[in-house]
């Protein structure tokens, strides 16, 4: 898709404000998916800090919560969603199936945050345990990639002897309620409520290990960010600095915390489920965004596997020669230079 093409279709879709009787220009709106994670992003919509740094290149943002990756990548692909959140073998699948984006910031390194979590009294005890089970997990998301990754490479079990149901959280919550399921892979805030009731078999720390870490990204559309730098710059710089903010005062970010009650009233769940959700996260600064270990390369390389995982899955037909092109660290990079300037 062209720029013009892009602008024309976000005059359509996305809307910009009509001029005020005053004759000024009111700000142009536009519409961020996310998804119910924890991290200082969150807390950044809820406190209005990046709402704040859009006003100040001109913008709105019309903040929208979707259940799944899979939702906010079709909207990306149809224009009504030009910034979203998205896991990282969600990035691999919907660049290979032409979603013109670019992923732009690290959102959290997944770690123990995503898990498989066995339902009291289900019979599972170990992951062999999991043969002739139903286990629901959100399709093309980053805990079903390391499902079958655990399945296949860690715990050498046939995928089709389990059998895998698509669900959202929120379904998975419900279904686990009415004893439909007897297991699920997924994030909190869901898996911390599931946890009450159940016990965590294995988690994506632990898988990763054995493959590539899996990450929750911000992807934004490649002609939008093209043809707004000052709003990706004064966003990813107020992004820059919550991310540093949590990581020098962690401690402060209690249950009782504006950060995390904030968080809390964005995606649900109370206070110490919250915090412990953040405590199975790292979350990296500017500097380590733009670093070679994230959008310096190695977010390419674990986009590289995934689609190569995806396609062996038939989740996807094949996989593009190079990511490369779907990874942008310049936003990171000029944020963290802004964080040293500041200093």
């Amino acid at each position: 898709m062209t720029r013009t093409q892009f602008g024309l279709r976000r005059l359509a879709v996305i809307g910009v404000a009509t001029v005020a009787l005053s004759g000024t220009a009111a700000a142009e709106t536009i519409v961020i998916g996310y998804q119910q994670i924890v991290g200082p992003f969150v807390a950044a919509i809820a406190d209005g800090r990046l709402d704040a740094a859009a006003e100040k290149a001109g913008m709105e943002i019309d903040w929208r919560q979707f259940s799944s990756g899979g939702d906010i990548s079709t909207a990306l692909a149809s224009g009504n969603v030009p910034i979203g959140v998205l896991g990282s073998t969600g990035i691999a699948s919907s660049a290979t199936r032409g979603v013109d984006f670019q992923l732009f910031w690290i959102l959290d390194n997944i770690g123990k945050s995503e898990a498989l979590i066995a339902r009291n009294g289900s019979g599972i005890e170990t992951p062999q345990d999991l043969v002739g089970k139903k286990v629901a997990v959100p399709f093309v998301s980053t805990s079903h990639f390391h499902l079958l990754v655990g399945l296949q490479q860690v715990w050498k079990i046939d995928p089709t002897q389990v059998n895998i149901l698509n669900m959202k959280p929120p379904q998975i919550m419900a279904a686990w309620q009415r004893g439909d399921i007897d297991a699920a892979y997924v994030w909190p805030p869901a898996l911390s409520q599931l946890m009450a009731d159940g016990k965590v078999i294995s988690d994506s720390e632990q898988i990763g290990a054995a493959s590539v870490p899996t990450f929750d990204g911000l992807v934004v559309d490649r002609g939008f960010a093209e043809e707004n730098p000052e709003f990706m710059a004064a966003f990813t710089a107020e992004l820059g600095k919550v991310y540093a903010d949590y990581n020098a005062n962690k401690a402060a970010w209690t249950a009782e915390s504006q950060q995390v009650q904030g968080i809390a009233r964005m995606i649900g769940g109370e206070g110490p489920g919250i915090v412990e959700a953040l405590n199975m996260l790292s979350f990296p600064d500017a500097a380590g965004q733009a670093s070679p270990e994230w959008l310096g390369g190695g977010a390419t390389n674990a986009l590289t596997q995934s689609a190569a995982f995806l396609v062996e899955q038939k989740q996807i037909d094949s996989a593009l020669p190079d990511y490369a092109p779907y990874v942008n660290a310049s936003f990171a990079e000029a944020a963290a230079k802004a964080q040293q300037a500041a200093n």
